[in-house]
C-alpha cells in the first residue's frame, strides 16, 4: 500500500494512493485515525481497515494535483545516519565506520513533495544528498536481529540536505545544526509499505540537479543494512510507530566535487528511488 498525507479543507488527512488517485481514508471510515502515524501505531488491523476503505465504492478521492504534505508530517524522531555507503566515505576523505554514525534532525525541518528548500542566509555552502528513509511501524528496544524487519512500516524517499559550512567548519563541528535548518529534510512524495518493497537493499537511487545527475548508485552499497540500523539504534532509545531513519547518502554529493557544486536558487532537486517515486522540490534563497 502507497500512503499519503493530503492537505484538504479539512486539514491535513491520511490517504491511499490507488492509481491515479488519493482517497481520503477518514473521509471514508471516520472511525480510522486521523494521521499516517496513527494508522501504523494501530498496527496491521488498521492498516487492512484502512486498504478496505480506500477500496469502496464511492471513497472519497483527489487527484494528483492535490497537495501533498511529508508522508509523516510529525514523526516524534528523525534519525540519520552519516557515511553509511563506502564510496562515500571514500569521496569525504574518511575512513569506512565500523558503527553507525548518527545524529538528527527536527521535525521543522521536514516537508514534502514540491514544498521549496529554503537556503538560510547565514550559510553558502548548502549540500544535497539523496537518501532511503525507513519508516518505523511498531514501537521496540533491545530488538533482535531476526525480528528487526518487523518493525519496519515502509519506506520513504529523503533528501538529507546539509549546510556544510556550519556542519563541518563550525568549532567543533556541528553536525546537528548543519543538517536541520528548516526545509532540510523533504521526504515524499507517499510511503511505501513494506510488503510492497521485496528487498530495501536492492533499489537503484539517484538525484538530479536541474536536470543533470549527480549521484546514481543502488542501496546494495550501504555499509550498514536496514536489520543492523534497527538493531543498533534499538540499544540506544526506543523506537516508536512514524519515526524516521535517513539511511546515508551514496557519492555524488557536491562538496566532493571539483568544483565543489553547491544549492543555488532557482535550482530543482529530484531524488528518485525505483519503486518509491520521485521527490522534486525547488530552491529558493531565504
Amino acid at each position: 500500500m502507497r500512503l499519503a498525507t493530503i492537505l484538504t479543507s479539512q486539514g491535513p488527512r491520511p490517504a491511499a494512493q490507488i492509481g491515479d488517485r488519493f482517497i481520503d481514508l477518514q473521509a471514508t471510515d471516520p472511525s480510522l485515525p486521523l494521521s499516517v502515524k496513527g494508522l501504523l501505531a494501530g498496527g496491521s488491523q488498521s492498516l487492512e481497515r484502512a486498504l478496505a476503505s480506500a477500496k469502496k465504492p464511492g471513497a472519497k478521492s483527489y487527484d494528483q494535483a492535490v497537495k501533498l504534505l511529508p508522508p509523516i508530517p510529525d514523526p516524534e524522531k528523525i534519525i540519520c545516519l552519516g557515511l553509511n555507503y563506502r564510496d562515500h566515505a571514500a569521496e569525504s576523505g574518511v575512513p569506512i565506520p565500523k558503527d553507525p554514525i548518527l545524529f538528527s534532525k527536527y521535525s521543522t525541518a521536514l516537508i514534502g513533495q514540491g514544498d521549496a528548500i529554503v537556503l538560510p542566509a547565514i550559510s553558502q555552502e548548502v549540500d544535497f544528498e539523496a537518501e532511503l528513509v525507513i519508516v518505523v511501524g511498531r514501537s521496540g528496544r533491545h530488538i533482535k536481529p531476526g525480528e528487526a524487519l518487523q518493525y519496519v512500516a515502509g519506506y520513504t524517499v529523503g533528501h538529507d540536505v546539509s549546510a556544510r559550512d556550519w556542519q563541518l567548519k563550525k568549532d567543533g563541528k556541528q553536525w546537528m545544526a548543519g543538517k536541520t535548518f528548516d526545509t532540510f529534510a523533504p521526504i515524499g512524495p507517499v510511503l511505501v509499505t513494506a510488503d510492497e518493497v521485496p528487498d530495501p537493499h536492492n533499489l537503484p537511487i539517484r538525484l538530479r540537479l536541474n536536470g543533470q545527475k549527480m549521484q546514481d548508485s543502488n542501496t546494495r552499497e550501504m555499509i550498514f543494512d536496514v536489520t543492523t540500523i534497527i538493531v543498533h539504534l534499538s540499544k540506544i532509545f526506543t523506537l516508536h510507530p512514524g519515526d524516521l531513519i535517513f539511511t546515508g547518502t551514496p557519492p555524488g554529493v557536491g562538496m566532493a566535487r571539483k568544483p565543489p557544486v553547491y544549492l543555488k536558487a532557482g535550482d530543482v532537486v529530484e531524488v528518485e528511488i525505483d519503486g518509491l517515486g520521485l521527490l522534486r522540490n525547488p530552491v529558493i534563497q531565504g
